[in-house]
């Protein structure tokens, strides 16, 4: 499974590539799939390009996507959409248009009540487990853990190649990631989606293949080509994600 995350926080500032409107998200699903990608996630946008849990954006731009591909659609439930979590649950009972899966990060406050809000609308559940909080520990106790659809594992990285060089930075984000995988080793059974973002995008990518595991990649997560060069496409990550995830599977 190779997920692509279309947008993530993202906006127009980040690149003419980044798709916003409803119509510009069904149109990067639509060539992501084509690319390769057999699930999609990403965060409905205002007019003004802020990440929203309004019933209606979710509605409208689901609809538009749901009418050009066939995969499953999810969606974010992100603290900075909605920082009161009891106005954050409410807001998901509200929808109108369900997803069929949301990521609930799992180190933000309120995220046993989100996640309860959706699975009691049948809405799966990533549980995103960030490195460097406490969501592992948070989800590892949570009675939650056995009943979501999947653990979203991501590496964490603000910068963009910040290492000295790419051994490094490979090495870094490999140990981070193992590190996170190491914390969730609990008796949740929930396949693990690996991913990271930034400059742990490509090494993490590669991990979670030598592992056999799912993962991600898509313009929420980084803006740049394993070769250092601007994407120009959602697809065009989805198709060398796949190309790098081949490679890093035959070799392990």
């Amino acid at each position: 499974m190779v997920q692509v995350c279309l947008n993530g926080t993202r906006g127009p500032a980040d690149g003419w590539m980044v798709p916003v409107s409803p119509g510009a998200l069904a149109d990067a699903a639509v060539e992501a799939v084509a690319a390769g990608a057999t699930d999609v996630h990403l965060h409905p946008k205002t007019p003004c390009g802020h990440d929203t849990l309004s019933p209606r954006v979710l509605a409208v731009t689901l609809e538009a996507i749901r009418a050009r591909v066939s995969v499953p659609i999810g969606v974010t439930t992100g603290a900075w959409a909605e920082p009161d979590p009891v106005a954050r649950a409410e807001r998901i009972r509200t929808w109108t248009t369900l997803p069929d899966h949301a990521s609930v990060n799992w180190h933000e406050p309120g995220a046993e009540e989100v996640a309860t809000a959706l699975l009691d609308r049948g809405v799966g559940v990533e549980a995103g487990i960030w490195s460097g909080t406490d969501g592992a520990a948070r989800f590892t106790a949570s009675p939650l853990r056995t009943r979501v659809l999947r653990i979203l594992a991501e590496v964490t990285d603000p910068a963009e190649g910040a290492a000295e060089n790419a051994s490094e930075e490979e090495n870094t984000s490999e140990a981070t990631a193992r590190a996170l995988l190491a914390a969730l080793t609990c008796d949740h059974g929930r396949p693990v989606l690996l991913h990271g973002e930034n400059a742990s995008a490509w090494p993490v990518l590669r991990l979670a293949a030598r592992l056999g595991l799912a993962t991600r990649i898509g313009l929420e997560d980084t803006l740049l080509l394993p070769n250092g060069e601007r994407a120009s496409s959602n697809a065009q990550l989805v198709a060398e994600g796949l190309a790098q995830y081949g490679a890093a599977r035959r070799s392990s």
